[in-house]
């Protein structure tokens, strides 16, 4: 192992680091954390002893991965996890906490930018090359998919679904499931749109972009994806909305796709 630790940082015996990893002053790295190769762990940043982070992943100072709940019956002696994929961006003051349940994980994918003072509470899932902006708070329960873009001081109600290439319009309260592929904001919130831009840099265009257009279409008047054309994203959003939800789902403004 070969790792660069300035000599004011306090790391437990039993913490585990890959090869090439930084870590700043005064931080705070607990034994039973795990930190893959190449990562950068910045000034007062603190890593409790429940996580396992993999390669690449930067975190910022006075940022803190692992802590316990803010579930008043938790008991701190479970032992539960924060799992971190690879190449994650951990911006100033950004929390993840641990699971509650014994053996269980909040989750966090690849590739995903935490800007400043953003929080992802228990139990939640968090999928790759997602963005959460300033402010932005997830509670318990939650999943996002895959390329969420979460606007800033966006506030989400806990067991609520975030679908995959969405985007949530900065200050908007999510009491109720997103819908993937779409655009929502106001107050309260509805799905204004298909996420146009995020579609296009993800290379949804063409025919795959008119049959989700279709789809929107269909849903905000109620009636069944049945007759459209099979696509990839078609079908992850069907199999995403047979899933049955614990919030319901946020309901449409009436303009035109």
């Amino acid at each position: 192992m070969t790792a660069s630790i300035h000599p004011t940082a306090f790391i437990e015996t039993g913490a585990m680091f890959g090869e090439n990893v930084s870590v700043g002053p005064f931080a705070v790295i607990e034994a039973g954390a795990v930190i893959g190769a190449n990562s950068r762990i910045g000034a007062h940043a603190v890593v409790h002893a429940h996580v396992k982070m993999g390669d690449g992943n930067v975190l910022h100072p006075h940022a803190v991965l692992g802590g316990l709940p803010q579930d008043l019956g938790f008991d701190a002696q479970t032992e539960s996890w924060l799992e971190i994929g690879d190449n994650n961006v951990f911006r100033e003051g950004f929390t993840a906490h641990r699971a509650t349940v014994a053996g269980s994980a909040t989750r966090i994918g690849s590739g995903c930018y935490f800007m400043n003072n953003s929080h992802v509470a228990h139990d939640c899932a968090v999928g790759d090359k997602t963005i959460f902006a300033n402010n932005v708070a997830i509670g318990g329960h939650v999943e996002v998919g895959h390329n969420v873009f979460m606007g800033g001081a966006v506030v989400v109600h806990q067991f609520c679904r975030i679908g995959a290439y969405a985007i949530v319009q900065g200050t908007t309260g999510i009491n109720m499931d997103v819908i993937p592929f779409m655009l929502i904001g106001g107050r309260p919130a509805k799905h204004y749109r298909l996420n146009i831009v995020g579609l296009r840099r993800a290379g949804i265009v063409g025919e795959n972009y008119k049959v989700l257009s279709a789809a929107f279409r269909l849903l905000k008047n109620k009636k069944s994806l049945e007759e459209l054309q099979s696509t990839e994203e078609l079908q992850y959003l069907r199999r995403w909305l047979a899933v049955d939800s614990k919030r319901g789902l946020h309901g449409f403004i009436d303009v035109t796709n």
